[in-house]
Parts: C-alpha cells; sequence; structure tokens
C-alpha cells in the first residue's frame, strides 16, 4: 500500500506541475531535484533487490563502500546497462514532461503544491524508509544488555590435539539438501552430512547475510556492522580490532592457520579481517596463480572449485606429513549467484526442474560433488583420525535462478560436523543462528563454548533460543557492534610505520595513503583505492576552513606546498586548510612520530582557488622542475610539451603501453639541441628483450637494445631539423596482466623507463 500511495503522490506532482505551474526555472529544478530522488532511490532499491532478495541493506552499504577488487561484474554488467539507461530515460522524459506548459505565466501556488506532493512521494517510499532505517541504526542509541550476552572467550586452548578442515560452500544452504524437494540435487555431500552432527536449524541474521559477513559471524561470534562514514571501516587496516575470534585463539594455541578461496582476497576487506585475526597463511586468485596447473582456467569471480579443493587437499596432505598442528579454511564460488559456474571435471553438470535445466541448481550439483570428494579423500587419509572437518554455508543464497524455488521451502543455512577422533551420527534441530557456528567448533576442539555473542550448540544455549526475535535484538545492538570497531574520535600524536605503510593513532590502525577530514567532534578517513578518486581530487572538493592531514608519497603533495620534495617517492605528512596554511613534513624514519598542529589562520580566497586548481591538475599535465624524465612521479619536466604511450607511474619507473598509443612520444616545448646525447636508463618486458628498440628524432634514428634488467645507455644523435620530438618504438609489445591493478583492463607492454635526460654536446 505505501509503494502505490508514493506512485500516486508522484503521478500527481508531475501531473499539476506540467499542466499548472507555468515557467519558472528554480522550481522546475527543485520538482525535478525531488522527483529525480524518488526515482534514483527506487531504481536502487530495485538494483540492490536483484543482487540480495532483500533491498538496500547492510550487506549492500558495506559492498559499495569498500573493495570491490576481484567482483565477478560480467553476469551484471548487461542489467546495469539497462538500469542506467532507464535512468537517463526517465529523467529525459521528467524534464519533457515538466517544461510542456512552459509558455504559460508561473504559478506559485501550483509549484509549491506539485513540490510538496513530490516531497510526499519519497517520504511514502518504501525505499527512503529502507534507506533512512539504515541510517538511524547507525547513530541511535544501542540497548543496554549487549554487555550482557557478549562474552570474550579465552586466548588459548590448553591442549588441543585435533586439526581443523573448515569449508564454507557459498551460498550452499541446508535448503538444497531437501531431497523431497529437490530430489537427488546433493547426493554425495548429503549422504556425508547424514553421517556426522547435522545442525539442522540454523537460521540467518542481519549482519550475517553475506559471504564476508558470514565468515566475520562465524568466526567472531558478532554480525557485520560496520561504519560507513568516510568508507571508514574500508580504511582501516584492522577488522574489529580488539574482539578476540576464532583465529585468534587458534593461532595462540600453536595452529598455523590457512586460507583458501578461488576469487580475489581483497574484495570486501577479506584480506584484512584474515590478517587481523590470526591467518598468516592466505591464497586467492592472486596467490594460486602461480600454484594452479592451468592458470587461464577460471570464471568471472576467479578458479573454479574443483581448482581451489585440489589445492586444499594438497596443502592437508603437506601439512600433515609435516606433523603441523594447523586449520585449513576453504571458500567455494562455483555456486555464486545469479546462476553460478560449472567446473569441467564435474560429473553432475546440469540439474533439471520444473522441466527445464536450471543453472543455479546445476552449479550446485556440481559444487556440492566437489566438496564431497575432498570430504571424502580426508576421510580415506591416514590423517583423519586427528581430524574435524567441518561444512557450512556462509549465507543464505541470494537472488539467484532457484530464488523462487528456495523461498518455497523452510530455508535454513548449512552446517555439520564430521569428526575423526570418534564417530558422532546426529541431527541437532535446536534453533541457533551462523554465530554460533565457531564457538561449536571452537567447544570440540577443546576450547571454551562461546565467541561473542555465539554460543555451542553442543553444551550451550543459542540466543536464538533465549529470545523470541533475535533478528530486532541484534538490530537493535548495531550501535554497541559498531562501537567494537573502536574507530576514534580525534588525532592528537600518530605514528606512521613507513614499511607497512599504516598510520595508528587514538588505539586504531588505517592503511595508506590517507586523507583525514578533522573536526571538533569527528574524523573522516578518506582511503584511496581503485574505485574512488585520487585523494588530491578528494582535498580539492574541501571547504576552504576544512581541517586536513593527508598522508601521501612526497611528489604528489610537495608540488603544492614544498617544490624540493617534488620527486621524492617517500612518504610525507600535510595538514592544515586548503584556503589557509599548509605544513609537509617528510616521514624519515621507519616509525615516524607526528602531532597534528593546524593553525587557525587567514582563509585567502585566491590561495583557495589556486589549490584547488593545482590538485586537480590531471596527471599526465602536471610538471616539475628536473633535468630528466622521471618516470616513477607524475607528470613530466617542465621542458615537456605533451607525451603519449606511457603507462601509470610505479615505484621503479613506467611501462610503455602500446594499448594508449603504438609509440612513446615525448613532445619536448622547445626544439632539442642540434647535436645531444640521449641517456636513457631503462629495461625490457618479456619477448622485447635484447630485440632493437628504434630511437627517432626528426630524421635521425638510432637502435637501442635493452635485457629485462635496468641499464643505462647513451645514444648519439644530429637534429640540424631542430625537431622537438623524440620517438621510442618497442619492437613486439605484448599484452599483458604483469604488474596490473587487479579488475583493470591488460597493459600492451614494451619497454620499462626509469629516467631520459637530453644532454647537449659540442659540434
Amino acid at each position: 500500500m505505501p509503494e502505490l500511495l508514493s506512485i500516486v503522490l508522484f503521478i500527481a506532482s508531475v501531473a499539476i506541475y506540467s499542466y499548472k505551474a507555468g515557467r519558472n526555472r528554480w522550481w522546475f529544478f527543485a520538482n525535478l531535484f525531488v522527483l529525480g530522488l524518488f526515482v534514483v532511490i527506487n531504481l536502487t532499491q530495485y538494483a540492490s533487490n536483484y543482487f540480495t532478495g532483500d533491498g538496500i541493506n547492510d550487506a549492500v552499504l558495506y559492498t559499495l563502500t569498500n573493495s570491490l577488487i576481484g567482483a565477478g561484474v560480467s553476469k551484471y554488467i548487461l542489467p546495469g546497462v539497462g538500469i542506467i539507461a532507464a535512468l537517463a530515460g526517465v529523467f529525459a522524459l521528467l524534464s519533457w514532461i515538466l517544461r510542456r506548459r512552459w509558455h504559460r505565466p508561473h504559478h506559485f501556488g501550483y509549484s509549491l503544491l506539485a513540490l510538496l506532493l513530490a516531497l510526499g512521494s519519497v517520504d511514502a517510499s518504501p525505499a527512503f524508509h529502507q534507506l533512512a532505517e539504515l541510517v538511524k541504526s547507525q547513530t541511535r542509541d544501542g540497548d543496554p544488555d549487549f554487555a550482557m550476552y557478549y562474552k570474550e572467550p579465552g586466548k588459548k586452548i590448553k591442549k588441543p590435539t585435533l586439526n581443523l578442515v573448515y569449508i564454507y560452500g557459498e551460498s550452499l544452504e541446508r535448503t538444497y539438501f531437501n531431497n523431497n524437494a529437490f530430489p537427488d540435487l546433493t547426493p554425495e555431500l548429503g549422504a556425508l552430512k547424514n553421517q556426522g552432527l547435522d545442525f539442522s536449524h540454523t537460521g540467518q541474521l542481519p549482519g550475517t547475510d553475506y559471504t564476508i559477513a558470514g565468515i566475520v559471524a562465524s568466526q567472531c561470534g558478532i554480525p557485520l556492522f560496520a561504519p560507513f562514514e568516510g568508507n571508514s571501516a574500508s580504511s582501516m587496516s584492522s577488522f574489529f580490532p580488539q574482539n578476540i575470534c576464532l583465529g585468534d585463539i587458534l593461532k595462540n594455541s600453536g595452529y598455523e592457520n590457512y586460507f583458501v578461496q578461488g576469487a580475489n582476497l581483497r574484495f570486501a576487506g577479506k584480506d584484512v579481517f584474515l590478517k587481523s585475526h590470526g591467518f598468516d597463511h592466505l591464497y586467492g586468485s592472486q596467490e594460486l596463480e602461480t600454484r594452479v596447473s592451468d592458470p587461464q582456467y577460471r570464471n568471472d569471480w576467479g578458479f573454479y572449485d574443483d581448482t581451489v579443493l585440489d589445492e586444499v587437499w594438497r596443502k592437508f596432505e603437506e601439512l600433515s606429513k609435516a606433523g603441523k598442528r594447523f586449520s585449513l579454511f576453504a571458500l567455494t564460488v562455483d555456486t555464486h549467484h545469479p546462476d553460478g559456474f560449472i567446473s569441467r571435471s564435474c560429473e553432475r553438470r546440469r540439474y533439471e526442474f520444473d522441466g527445464k535445466v536450471n543453472q543455479s541448481f546445476s552449479a550446485v550439483t556440481c559444487s556440492q560433488e566437489h566438496i564431497a570428494a575432498l570430504v571424502e579423500k580426508i576421510k580415506a587419509s591416514p590423517w583423519f583420525k586427528n581430524t574435524v572437518i567441518v561444512v557450512s554455508s556462509d549465507h543464505l543464497a541470494m537472488n539467484n535462478s532457484a530464488w523462487k524455488y528456495l523461498n518455497e521451502q523452510e530455508r535454513s543455512n548449512l552446517f555439520f560436523i564430521i569428526r575423526g577422533d570418534r564417530q558422532e551420527q546426529k541431527t541437532i534441530a535446536e534453533k541457533r543462528n551462523a554465530m554460533d557456528n565457531g564457538a561449536t567448533v571452537l567447544d570440540i576442539l577443546g576450547g571454551d563454548n562461546f565467541i561473542g555473542l555465539g554460543r555451542s550448540s553442543l553444551s550451550g544455549t543459542s540466543l536464538s533460543q533465549v529470545f523470541l526475535n533475535l533478528k530486532e535484538k541484534v538490530t537493535g545492538w548495531k550501535p554497541e557492534i559498531i562501537h567494537l570497531w573502536k574507530f576514534p574520535k580525534k588525532i592528537d600524536a600518530f605514528t606512521i610505520d613507513s614499511e607497512k605503510k599504516t598510520i595508528s593513532f587514538s588505539g586504531s590502525q588505517f592503511r595508506l595513503p590517507l586523507l583525514l577530514r578533522i573536526s571538533d567532534s569527528r574524523i573522516e578517513p578518506l582511503p584511496e583505492s581503485e574505485y574512488s578518486a585520487p585523494l588530491r581530487y578528494q582535498l580539492a572538493d574541501f571547504a576552504p576552513r576544512d581541517n586536513f592531514v593527508w598522508i601521501d608519497n612526497c611528489y604528489k603533495i610537495a608540488r603544492l606546498w614544498k617544490p624540493e620534495l617534488a620527486l621524492s617517492t617517500d612518504l610525507c605528512v600535510a595538514q592544515g586548510q586548503t584556503g589557509g596554511e599548509q605544513k609537509v613534513e617528510r616521514v624519515d624514519h621507519a616509525q615516524w612520530q607526528g602531532k597534528v598542529a593546524i593553525k587557525n589562520s587567514v582563509i585567502d580566497a585566491g590561495r583557495y582557488k589556486r589549490n584547488v586548481t593545482l590538485l586537480k591538475t590531471a596527471d599526465n599535465d602536471i610538471r616539475y622542475k628536473a633535468d630528466s624524465f622521471v618516470f616513477n612521479v607524475a607528470g613530466a619536466p617542465e621542458n615537456v610539451l605533451q607525451f603519449s604511450g606511457i603507462s601509470r607511474p610505479e615505484s621503479w619507473g613506467r611501462w610503455s603501453n602500446a594499448n594508449l598509443a603504438p609509440q612513446v612520444k615525448i613532445e619536448y616545448r622547445d626544439p632539442l639541441p642540434a647535436k645531444f646525447d640521449l641517456i636513457i636508463t631503462a629495461k625490457a618486458f618479456g619477448p622485447n628483450a635484447d630485440k632493437p628498440v628504434k630511437v627517432r628524432v626528426g630524421d635521425s634514428e638510432q637502435l637501442l637494445t635493452l635485457g629485462h634488467n635496468v641499464t643505462t645507455t647513451t645514444l648519439h644523435f644530429n637534429n640540424p631539423g631542430q625537431s622537438n620530438l623524440l620517438i621510442l618504438e618497442p619492437p613486439t609489445p605484448q599484452l599483458t596482466n604483469e604488474g596490473n591493478i587487479t579488475g583493470h583492463a591488460p597493459r600492451k607492454l614494451g619497454i620499462g623507463m626509469v629516467d631520459i635526460k637530453i644532454v647537449k654536446t659540442a659540434g
């Protein structure tokens, strides 16, 4: 009903304004903005629902404010393009309709009525209320009884004897194992489930309903609720830094902790969480590339499940033979929504339902076959007697092609345990939730029977049984859970670790580079990632009086306020106001101590405008004072007019990139000398090594031969025609992901340039 009311109010607003309001630019834009807001929030809800099946929730906000590296987006490109096209079309249509009667004189009353109706349509929209509730849940006072139920476990297991293999099945909920609803869908893994401890009533709670949240809930006993202001969670170099989680306890007890998955570890900050809580050995898509037999065999997200689980088995064998005490966690991906992936080695490659092949069900029946095969191999090994095997879903399946059939059943998460030290076959039907998983495993391994809000289902009572509606209770605890991040409210002194690239203050640690907006009541951290604007562009949007601390490479900062460091790749700290005074210091120790000392200086409008202009200068348009082209910093020396065919700066220099231009061209402002030496420090990529690189200035051409290592070569040129153009032509540029930023298109590399210098000679 609210949705219908919001649509009626929207249509009424459009009709009244277009037929009665008349011509007025201010009222037109005001109504267009509010009506456009209605369209945007409802399209956002529609798009979010496509992924989650639950509209705009914590999963959407967390994912969008964290790292999206490695996301398998190809299946979402067409829907995404469709939504953008629809949005553009709706705005164009709205603009046209609202201006239909602009020949009529303006009427204040009808304009106001149309605006009020538009505001009413937004307020009545369920999408708006969903967003508003998410914002309120971050700021409202929490439930004071949280401390009564949050329990911190002991840091060690006294006498550990069992190793642990813990397999997270992506979206592999227990509902798929209902043989009456889905006959013969999971025969292999279903049979194994029935041989162990099967926890049949594992519910899903808010903040546990997507992969990283499900992992956090199962290991730390808390939902994943994160502070979203300024992407603060994504900028932190630790994850719930003071919580004791299962990985911490295992590490403290002498376990070597491993985590293996086919997707990129950086997606959603999974690497940060695992490193923060006891995992020293992580393998994702990048790490597995050099270990797997066929690096090209992969899906949208990374390596297929057969590849990943084969690697898990090899690691299990290796660690067991070495007599190590270990935990080995794995996460599958082939059952990821919207419809999954089918490994090439599967015997069960298709599953028909409702008279046709269903891709999601097919992915499930394929993936469970691989998980079952791994479990059977471990069971048949001589090391099984010292091993506990856990198989669980990370969360309930999201909106996939089996979604409507799943929703016809009573849904629950998968969680079962097979013990090698003793046979236990039992179905445990008591109500529980994913937060209980880690506590149950810890109990079996000889530790406490609680972690956070989780309780062992073998010797404790789940909070799902204590509270009639634990979902509401958990949502009420959100402020207390967010407080567990220990997010700082002020910064005075700070420490920079130049080797680890982190900054620490007020008990928290953040990754560098970082920009901080500082006020009396809050600190807003603005990280730089592959999907956010560079920090200098973000700083350009600060108000003239906004206080900032900016930690980054010196060459990015110093060209504005300390030119003598404009070619330094060290870290620098800048602080001040963009419209006032700024101070820049170079970080010259491995552990560098700093203090925030921002003066309330007089704001100068001209200074602010100059700073904003410099901050927004495109990388290739930056110019610095130097007698050579230094390639490991952005821009070029002042005597260079423009250049092309050169990739982004890296720590050592820059590659030529034939995807940008087939040749490297450097155009100087003035003609090059009649006679000069070209001194070039460079190397070659792959097959370009030991092959001649053509180097031309005007009609003069020289050949340059480079190896795989950096060398310096001097070429002698005559330039009677006074050409100002230097051209380098790599012989065989190669398409590769070498040194690339994950998620970016492959580059076509030829030569790697460190430095080019022009030296005039006598003649």
